[in-house]
C-alpha cells in the first residue's frame, strides 16, 4: 500500500502517528514493541516527533537494521542520529537500545557480535520478529545496507551481515532480507525527486532483478512517500 503526503513533514506526522499505533498495540498484546530503526536523512524528523509523544518507553526495544563502520560518536553513524534526535531526550532508564558494537576493528566480528546479541533477544524465533521495520529507499534502490551488486543481496541463512560496498570502498553492516521480511510490519519512508525511478523499480518489481533493485527483496511492505518520489 502506498500514501503520498505533500511533504516530509506530513509524512514523518503520518509515520509518528502510525509507530505510536504499533507500539501500542504490540505492548498491549506482547508486552514488548521490538522495532528495527532505518538511518539517513528521511527518518530524523520522525525521530524527533516521537520525543513529543507520551510512549511507554521502558517497554520499547530499539535495534538498527543497517550501520556504517565508524564509531557510535560520528558524524556518519546511523546510531548517533537517533540517539541525538530521539533517545537522548528519553528517561535514561527507560531507553533499552541495541547499537552495532562497531567500535571492533574486523567487519566480520562486528557483525557476528550484532547478529548474537539479536539471537538472544529473538531466542525463540527462526528470524527476528520485529513487531515494526523502518526502512528507507536510495535512489540506487538499495534499502538498509543491501546496495546493488553485493553479496548480502544473497544472503537467506544469517540474520545481520557485513557487506562491502565498492562504491564507497567501505563496509556497511546490515539485516538481510528473510530478517526484515519477518517483522510484522514493514514500512518505507522516502521523499524528494531522485527517489522516483528507485520507488518506480521496487514497488512494481519491473524489471525484476534483486540484484539491480535490491529493494523489490522487501515484501508486503507500506510505503510513505512525498508526491514529488512517487507519481504513480
Amino acid at each position: 500500500m502506498i500514501q503520498t503526503f505533500d511533504d516530509l513533514s506530513g509524512l514523518s506526522a503520518a509515520a509518528a502517528d502510525t509507530f505510536c499505533q504499533l507500539a501500542t498495540e504490540a505492548i498491549g498484546q506482547r508486552g514488548l514493541f521490538h522495532v528495527s530503526l532505518s538511518g539517513g536523512s528521511t527518518p530524523r524528523r520522525l525521530y524527533e516527533l516521537l520525543r513529543e509523544r507520551e510512549l511507554p518507553w521502558n517497554d520499547i526495544r530499539w535495534y538498527w537494521g543497517d550501520e556504517r563502520h565508524v564509531p557510535h560518536d560520528h558524524a556518519d553513524s546511523n546510531y548517533a542520529m537517533v540517539r541525538a534526535a530521539l533517545l537522548d531526550h528519553l528517561p535514561t532508564d527507560q531507553v533499552h537500545a541495541f547499537g552495532v558494537p562497531t567500535q571492533s576493528g574486523d567487519p566480520v566480528e562486528v557483525a557476528s557480535a550484532y547478529e548474537a546479541t539479536l539471537r538472544e533477544q529473538f531466542s525463540d524465533q527462526d528470524m527476528p520478529q520485529w513487531d515494526l521495520a523502518l526502512l528507507g529507499l536510495g535512489d540506487d534502490a538499495h534499502t538498509a545496507s543491501l546496495f546493488p551488486g553485493t553479496d548480502a543481496i544473497t544472503e537467506t541463512e544469517r540474520w545481520f551481515v557485513s557487506n562491502f560496498v565498492p562504491k564507497f570502498d567501505a563496509y556497511r553492516f546490515t539485516l538481510t532480507a528473510p530478517a526484515i521480511n519477518s517483522a510484522r510490519q514493514r514500512l518505507f519512508l522516502v521523499s524528494g525527486a531522485a527517489k522516483q525511478a528507485a520507488m518506480q523499480h521496487a514497488v512494481s518489481g519491473v524489471p525484476d532483478d534483486v540484484t539491480t533493485y535490491p529493494s523489490q527483496l522487501i515484501r508486503d511492505a507500506q510505503w510513505y512517500a512525498t508526491r514529488d518520489a512517487w507519481t504513480g
